[in-house]
């Protein structure tokens, strides 16, 4: 997912001004995926508080013009234990380690997802209305846990699991 973002200053002297420190981004690429998929749109809040289970977008420690969006798994010293959702892409914590405080730039909020007849898809109404129920959904889950799989248990957001239920 890349994304330009104002470099700190900017987002310190917005901060002072008490301005609503909301954003958008596009997803890109499968490491989120079934909770993102590419050609989601997401709302986020910049600054906000991260807690376990929440989506957040970050500066990738290897190449800070990169923005990626991952899962904060667990809090640990020295920065963040993120995950993507999908267990098959390794792009996370598996393979650059933590992630420190300073380069989670923002915690998403929602997901848009695109219509099916925007990609030059047909619109039909059954297609409309299938769309609508899913176009917008919460992202983060202050009561998400690793609950038991280890890695691809992880990655299971708590929309994922209540939509199971």
């Amino acid at each position: 997912m890349q994304e330009q973002v104002h470099d700190r200053g900017q987002e310190q002297d917005r901060e002072r001004r008490g301005l609503l420190r909301i954003g958008l981004a596009e997803v890109h690429n499968p490491s989120m995926v079934p909770t993102l998929s590419p050609g989601d749109q997401l709302v986020m809040r910049y600054g906000a508080v991260v807690r376990a289970g929440d989506v957040v977008v970050m500066r990738h420690p290897f190449r800070q013009d990169l923005l990626i969006v991952k899962r904060a798994v667990e809090r640990r010293e020295g920065g963040w234990w993120v995950l993507g959702d999908n267990p098959y892409v390794e792009n996370d914590s598996r393979e650059f380690g933590m992630v420190p405080d300073d380069l989670v730039v923002a915690r998403v909020w929602l997901r848009l997802r695109p219509p099916p007849w925007a990609g030059g898809g047909q619109l039909s109404v059954v297609g409309a209305l299938s769309w609508v129920p899913s176009a917008v959904r919460l992202v983060s889950a202050g009561r998400w846990s690793r609950g038991a799989g280890g890695a691809a248990g992880a990655g299971r957001s708590a929309f994922r699991r209540l939509r199971a239920r």
